[in-house]
């Protein structure tokens, strides 16, 4: 980026403002670790196999969700009077947030690790996507969309190969795809909510703290009549603390500080790292099986992460830049 005389004020470029590559690599690096993170989540859900999905789901998002509250105290105050003018995209995220865990474990306990992720993780970057479409009119860009398909056609391909595996129930699966595309749909609406926030000029951590912590509220019932099995036995409790504390807390810890620099859109297609952390995890530890067709799965997804990591700044969609002293851009309100 060029500057002006004075060498105070940078002119935009062909290439887009200063710092947007290493701002937007950032982003999907924080990211690509959440990824990582919530990969080992349905082979820690095997250790504590006396506790159901819903207790699972709830401990997990649950906690974790008032955790990111209780952090983001002092911005919430803060941020109080902005939250109340957008309470539509904090509501909806936050039933979203309520939702989504109850759907996900469900989805992997009757489909398996494998495919219970993949269909989850392989469908929120094309919800997402079509959210930022229909609500803000926001065009999708083709390298999102190259990636986007590299994605579902790799979670896909992992998908098959699951499902071929001796073990299949083709009606368990059929239940776990069908939730899995109920979680794919709410991760892709918490995702667009707290990155909305943030566009309307919301601290991230207060954005995040309003999404998550209403959202574990909601889950709180849920987690007070199913989560008995999980203080049945210290392997169950440490599964549930782990889950909590590591791919819920500190995951989505990063994935707002990612949020913050790339669109939603763009977020959850690098999310679809973790169905393939997932189906590894699940051949080695948990002994489902993966063939052929699963590790041109697993090439498609790595690939697909490739194409976002190369694309040019602004060619998966304009992260949310909030200038000093600026009034940000208000997208239209969730009707």
């Amino acid at each position: 980026m060029d500057t002006d005389r004075t060498g105070t004020r940078p002119r935009p470029t062909r290439h887009g403002p200063v710092g947007a590559a290493p701002r937007r690599l950032a982003g999907i690096g924080a990211i690509t670790v959440t990824s990582v993170l919530w990969g080992t989540t349905g082979t820690a859900a095997t250790f504590a196999p006396e506790a159901g999905p819903l207790a699972i789901g709830s401990a997990a998002l649950g906690i974790g969700g008032l955790l990111q509250a209780l952090i983001a105290l002092p911005a919430l105050r803060a941020a109080r009077a902005r939250l109340r003018e957008n309470l539509a995209l904090v509501v909806a995220g936050a039933v979203a947030v309520g939702v989504y865990p109850l759907a996900f474990y469900g989805s992997m306990h009757l489909a398996g690790v494998a495919v219970g992720t993949v269909v989850s993780l392989a469908s929120a970057p094309l919800a997402s996507g079509l959210l930022e479409l229909v609500v803000q009119r926001r065009p999708l860009g083709r390298w999102w969309t190259a990636a986007a398909l590299l994605g579902a056609i790799g979670s896909a391909l992992l998908c098959l190969s699951a499902a071929e595996g001796p073990s299949a129930s083709p009606g368990r699966t059929a239940a776990g795809i069908a939730l899995g595309l109920v979680a794919g749909a709410t991760y892709a609406l918490f995702s667009w909510a707290a990155h909305g926030l943030m566009g309307r000029g919301i601290d991230r951590a207060a954005s995040m703290g309003a999404v998550f912590g209403a959202g574990g509220v909601l889950l709180m019932p849920v987690l007070a009549v199913t989560g008995a099995p999980l203080l049945a036995s210290t392997q169950s409790f440490a599964v549930a603390a782990y889950m909590a504390l590591v791919p819920m807390f500190l995951g989505y810890l990063l994935f707002g500080l990612g949020l913050a620099r790339v669109p939603a859109s763009t977020a959850t297609t690098v999310t679809l790292l973790e169905p393939a952390v997932a189906a590894v995890l699940a051949v080695l530890v948990v002994g489902e099986t993966l063939g052929g067709a699963g590790l041109l799965g697993l090439g498609a997804v790595a690939l697909a992460l490739a194409v976002l990591a190369l694309a040019p700044a602004g060619g998966g969609g304009a992260a949310p830049r909030v200038e000093t002293g600026a009034t940000p851009a208000r997208p239209p309100e969730l009707r």
